[in-house]
């Protein structure tokens, strides 16, 4: 045992470079000659030296080979002397949470990770977090290694420091972000042109679109009106043609700044006997912000009311400089329903066209746009969508907004298959987890993995910024509570020792919620009919009569999951271009649930503002039955009542009825408003008088008469010759929604 023993020398050459170390700013390892060191195995000394785990020290590993171990492998060590209770509030104060890692930990107080290690050796229950990802899930462990460092904690959330923060927001705006990649001239090659038609609703927007192509669309559109963002290829004698039918009705704004985005030319439809009307100059605002080149359509020259100079002169009005005025905008005057100069339109489509030298890349990744998204119930989400870069093939993965999916089929706008969709190719793509929102940009990614994680990290960041913007109200909220707390305490304290009184009586804890409010439940046929339903409820403002609670939206036909929605909340359905199954509908007639199915827009509103009035409580209003004039006073006395003052009296106008309501005008002061006593004409009491028959009229005392709150009545009411009576009934009528959605 003696001779295994190392000399007081030997161990004070080997201790030396880590007392070197330690004056340069290392940590100081406590070694020490262990007795009977050659009992350990050096494998043992290796697994309970943690510094040389760590740091794979050289001179550790001398000492350990050597028979020397550190102190924490063979001896307990002693623990170190911590700060007096008297410096305990200038220790700092750092932020812990439980499963925090070790080199959290050392970034949280601020030491470096060797420092945090050697702090362990004298934590109990802290040998098991040996790596620095070790997640110590002991909150008690890392309050004893912050207070061996000589720290304060204080438990918080793991995301609570800035540093934190701004590190997982970086992280979130990177992963969220796809940008596009950059244009390789040597890939470039013609494309058609993306053609959007807009213009004011029923100017035949449509109709020119069916002579182009040679079909009937317009025909079978519900109420004569499009509806939807439609797109379609059109052969010409000059090549292809993508056409991008936008809807002119005033609900459908969105879809129509979606489609002057998404275009390379519009056409401008104006009807040559309307002119220029309120979705006109709204198409041309949207034109002038997309910054696209326009082609200006007067339409309907074939009716006999069109006058196409005042639509032109209208068009500059508005700041469209066209060919005939000095300007650079083409003007074509046509007739869609009898063809009428619609091959020199197509011809200035491909002339501005050609002008616009189109190109994109017709191979590598797919870029695009959704159009419009809706579900199928055969084949489930789909979206048309609009490539504009690349080549769009099957089993591509693509990422759009927050939703992601591997492409399991296209089709055209004829529903015929497609193998490949080039630049400026319309199709409709199956196979998405979610449904797209229309207006989202789509890119093609690598993987599955990529697309998940592109999502989820624009999920997270979504949830992010709503949980600020709900902080925001949430802060406003606590500080207008301050406010009140704040001034009911100085009340407090400058009454003294006096009490504060209460201001009324103690409110309930549970107040009853007597506003009267619709719930509603909308569904649409497409993500676009849906977004223009809810931007026509933005404008609801008739909520002092009745508040309007949306409580689901969604796209699709009427499902079981709304009837029990409608069910649960007593909610009325509104659905747009949806159908409903039999059996749904003896469901909803047994539960009592309203449903109102339409496919044109504005019926649907109309329904919507009817089920609002039905709810609304009735409403007096004044019917004037008739008017008469005091001709001269009388008393009469019945026995031996006392004699009452009779007005002699001439009715003027209408009629006058017993039963109804009276006011007594003397110039401009009503002195009496009530009800009359009696009612006579030649001594018999009568229950009417009609127009120019006179009279006697015989008012109620004023303790008696039931006036009307407000009511300015003399205390000695007493009429006179010239006074004027008017005879009338309130009537109990409904009241309608006064909400004014802007068509």
């Amino acid at each position: 045992m003696t001779s295994s023993l190392l000399s007081r020398a030997l161990l004070t050459k080997l201790l030396s470079p880590i007392l070197a170390s330690s004056s340069s700013g290392g940590i100081l390892v406590h070694c020490e000659l262990v007795n009977g060191a050659s009992s350990y195995s050096t494998a043992a000394i290796f697994r309970q030296c943690r510094h040389f785990r760590h740091n794979n020290n050289d001179s550790c590993r001398a000492l350990c080979t050597s028979g020397v171990g550190c102190a924490a492998a063979t001896t307990k060590a002693k623990k170190p002397v911590l700060p007096s209770p008297d410096n305990k509030k200038s220790k700092p104060v750092v932020n812990i949470w439980k499963n925090m890692t070790v080199s959290e930990l050392a970034t949280s107080v601020g030491r470096s990770l060797d420092h945090v290690f050697e702090a362990m050796i004298y934590v109990k229950n802290a040998d098991a977090y040996d790596t620095p990802k070790s997640q110590i899930d002991d909150i008690q462990v890392i309050r004893d290694i912050a207070r061996t460092l000589g720290v304060r904690t204080k438990i918080d959330s793991p995301a609570s420091g800035k540093d934190k923060t701004a590190s997982h927001h970086d992280e979130l705006e990177k992963g969220a972000v796809l940008n596009p990649r950059p244009v390789m001239a040597k890939d470039l090659a013609p494309r058609p042109p993306v053609v959007a038609i807009m213009g004011h609703v029923d100017h035949g927007k449509t109709t020119l679109l069916d002579a182009l192509r040679n079909t009937a669309v317009a025909a079978s559109e519900a109420g004569g009106i499009t509806q939807h963002i439609g797109a379609f290829v059109v052969e010409v004698a000059g090549g292809k043609v993508t056409f991008l039918d936008t809807p002119g009705h005033a609900a459908f704004s969105a879809l129509r700044q979606r489609g002057a985005n998404g275009a390379d030319l519009v056409i401008l439809v104006v009807a040559a006997d309307d002119g220029v009307m309120e979705q006109t100059k709204e198409s041309i605002r949207m034109i002038k912000a997309a910054n696209v080149p326009m082609i200006v359509a007067i339409n309907k020259i074939d009716k006999g009311a069109a006058d196409v100079e005042r639509s032109k002169r209208m068009l500059l009005l508005e700041g469209i400089q066209l060919e005939d005025f000095g300007g650079d905008v083409q003007c074509v005057p046509i007739s869609a329903a009898k063809g009428t100069n619609l091959p020199t339109l197509v011809e200035a489509i491909l002339v501005q066209a050609e002008l616009q030298n189109l190109q994109s890349e017709s191979k590598g990744f797919v870029e695009g746009v959704v159009l419009e998204a809706r579900v199928d119930p055969g084949r489930g989400k789909l979206c048309t969508a609009l490539v504009q870069r690349g080549a769009l093939r099957k089993s591509a993965i693509l990422v759009a907004g927050t939703a992601w999916a591997k492409v399991r089929g296209m089709f055209d706008e004829h529903g015929h298959p497609l193998q490949k969709a080039g630049p400026s190719t319309p199709v409709e793509v199956i196979g998405w987890r979610d449904l797209p929102s229309a207006g989202d940009t789509i890119y093609e990614v690598e993987s599955e993995q990529i697309a998940k994680s592109v999502v989820e990290c624009r999920i997270a960041k979504d949830m992010e910024d709503k949980a600020k913007s709900d902080a925001v109200v949430i802060e406003q909220k606590h500080q207008d509570h301050l406010k009140d707390y704040k001034a009911i305490l100085a009340e407090k304290r400058r009454l003294g020792r006096f009490r504060l009184k209460p201001t009324g009586p103690r409110q309930k804890q549970f107040q009853e919620d007597t506003t009267i409010r619709l719930p509603i439940i909308v569904k649409a046929d497409v993500d676009g009919s849906i977004e223009a339903l809810l931007d026509v409820l933005e404008t609801y403002d008739c909520h002092d009569q009745c508040r309007l609670d949306l409580v689901h939206y969604g796209v699709g036909d009427l499902t079981e999951t709304d009837i029990k929605l409608a069910e649960t909340f007593q909610a009325h359905i509104y659905g747009f271009n949806v159908k409903i199954s039999e059996q749904l509908k003896n469901e909803c007639k047994k539960l009592g649930i309203e449903f109102r199915l339409s496919n044109v827009i504005y019926r649907i509103i109309e329904s919507m503002k009817g089920d609002i009035g039905s709810r609304l409580p009735t409403k007096p209003v004044e019917e004037i039955l008739g008017e008469a004039t005091v001709l001269a006073l009388f008393k009469v006395s019945e026995g031996k009542k006392k004699a009452v003052m009779v007005a002699g009296s001439r009715c003027t106008k209408g009629v006058l009825k017993r039963n109804a309501l009276y006011r007594v005008q003397r110039g401009e002061d009503v002195i009496f408003d009530g009800k009359i006593h009696s009612m006579r004409h030649l001594k018999e009491e009568v229950e009417s008088i009609k127009n120019g028959v006179e009279c006697g009229l015989a008012f109620v005392p004023r303790q008696e008469s039931k006036m009307e709150e407000g009511s300015a009545v003399a205390e000695d009411f007493s009429p006179k010759e010239g006074d004027h009576i008017i005879c009338y009934t309130h009537n109990q009528v409904a009241q309608s929604c006064g909400w004014d959605p802007g068509f």
